[in-house]
């Protein structure tokens, strides 16, 4: 569908900017769903910004910038009139604040606008699903606002906006892992008891034993290098809390009642959370300040010692090229395009998600008079997904975004540097913590409750 959306041609959509989804289409992407192809619009604005990010902090950009003649504050007038840009405040970690700050701003102006939407009837839908080119324009306008605000105190403050809602976002995130998972692990299984095929079987147990050895070599990876006989007490903590987390999960996923309430729960979603959960570790012991329990992926792959910054080790270069950040970047990627285009019918998942059930319905493209083929809309009957927590998610996806390519450094104001910080610890690892309870939770509650309808 993202390809389909890439390929269309930009001359003939420029007509359709002002219209709605299935416009967008422009032919395309025949059958396809009005709901969907406006989640994929909505985030590729996010894809968009955070391309933008990205650029902005590639190294040695703020070199290039000061290369234009009087485009930096202290360069060289152009035609007489004195330059009003700073290089600092549009390159580095402060682009990225005021870049993330305008999307999340953008999102969770529509977050407010379509609460309560039920139907495509709503006449609020019609601006869900339409006017593309003044959304835009929008965002454009709140980024350019964005980039003159003051520093301050700005970046302080919006460190921590940034820490609550990324501490949500990974609470999403592995909601989208499980409902993946357990609607891969569905469909696998379905295949193999329609079909008689044993590969449908074999490649469950494939995938489920490399997640498993994956997890583990972690553990034992994670011991090696970021614990100290005689120090770095948390991480040991950490690691171990985790590790016996994940092994009662796995466990508590094949118990005989789970499984008669839950025929279609086992390992496999329960390896992919473990998985996920030690990628979560390592990125939470990665920003320990403490450089004797946090040595660089260079140092370890190199035995090159890299030097501190500052007289106490503290202080940082902002790189989102890290591994932990590129791993980082991958899954949002993932549950990005996932939450676009899912359809789940795990009820407690939905309800997690906020997702409407029940709602719309699967239909053929039409043709309009034009000749074009444009997607249906199957929300006439009832939306298929929440409008207003769509937009939360993405506004939260937002400031993810931000923390992720800011390696969730602490900006510090007085010495303009970022500083690896133990908040940032503490909130990736409670978030660990707390979605390995949402999982276990997804479990337990059918046989806790089974008067409820949880199929």
């Amino acid at each position: 569908m993202g390809a389909c959306l890439a390929l269309c041609s930009l001359a003939s959509c420029a007509s359709c900017l002002c219209g709605s989804a299935p416009c967008l289409l422009c032919g395309c992407c025949p059958s396809s769903n009005n709901s969907t192809v406006t989640r994929l619009v909505f985030s590729f604005f996010l894809l968009l910004g955070t391309l933008v990010s990205v650029i902005m902090i590639l190294p040695g950009m703020e070199m290039e910038l000061r290369k234009i003649p009087g485009f930096c504050k202290g360069g060289a007038s152009v035609f007489g009139i004195d330059n009003q840009v700073n290089c600092d405040v549009i390159v580095g970690f402060k682009s990225v604040y005021r870049m993330c700050f305008a999307m999340t701003c953008f999102f969770f102006l529509f977050f407010a606008i379509m609460i309560g939407v039920r139907s495509s009837k709503d006449p609020r839908a019609a601006i869900q699903n339409g006017f593309w080119f003044f959304k835009f324009l929008i965002l454009v306008g709140i980024t350019v606002g964005a980039f003159f605000i003051p520093d301050g105190t700005f970046h302080t403050v919006w460190f921590y906006f940034g820490a609550v809602g990324s501490f949500i976002f990974i609470l999403i995130q592995l909601i989208l892992l499980i409902d993946f998972a357990y609607s891969w692990n569905k469909i696998w299984v379905e295949n193999a008891e329609n079909s008689d095929n044993k590969c449908w079987f074999a490649g469950l147990l494939t995938f489920t034993f490399l997640y498993y050895a994956l997890a583990i070599a972690a553990v034992v990876l994670f011991y090696v290098y970021y614990t100290q006989p005689d120090d770095c007490t948390e991480h040991k903590v950490f690691i171990s809390l985790n590790l016996i987390f994940c092994i009662i999960v796995s466990i508590v996923s094949i118990l005989p009642k789970i499984q008669r309430t839950q025929p279609y729960s086992g390992l496999l979603q329960a390896s992919l959370i473990s998985l996920y959960t030690m990628y979560v570790t390592w990125s939470a012991m990665t920003n320990n300040p403490n450089r004797k329990c946090n040595p660089s992926l260079l140092s370890l792959v190199s035995n090159v010692s890299t030097t501190p910054s500052s007289i106490d080790g503290t202080l940082e270069t902002v790189q989102w090229w890290d591994a932990q950040g590129i791993v980082g970047l991958i899954i949002f990627l993932f549950c990005t395009l996932y939450a676009s285009i899912r359809s789940s019918s795990h009820t407690q998942v939905n309800k997690l998600m906020q997702t409407e059930e029940g709602g719309g319905t699967v239909g053929e493209s039409v043709v309009g008079e034009d000749g074009v083929r444009r997607a249906v809309d199957n929300e006439e009957d009832g939306v298929t997904y929440n409008y207003s927590f769509f937009h939360f998610h993405l506004c939260l996806a937002s400031l993810y975004i931000m923390m992720t390519l800011t390696n969730w450094y602490q900006p510090d104001t007085a010495t303009q540097a970022m500083l690896s910080s133990m908040p940032a610890v503490w909130v990736k690892m409670t978030s660990s913590w707390l979605g390995l309870g949402l999982y276990l939770w997804t479990l337990v509650a059918p046989v806790i409750f089974p008067e409820r309808d949880f199929s």
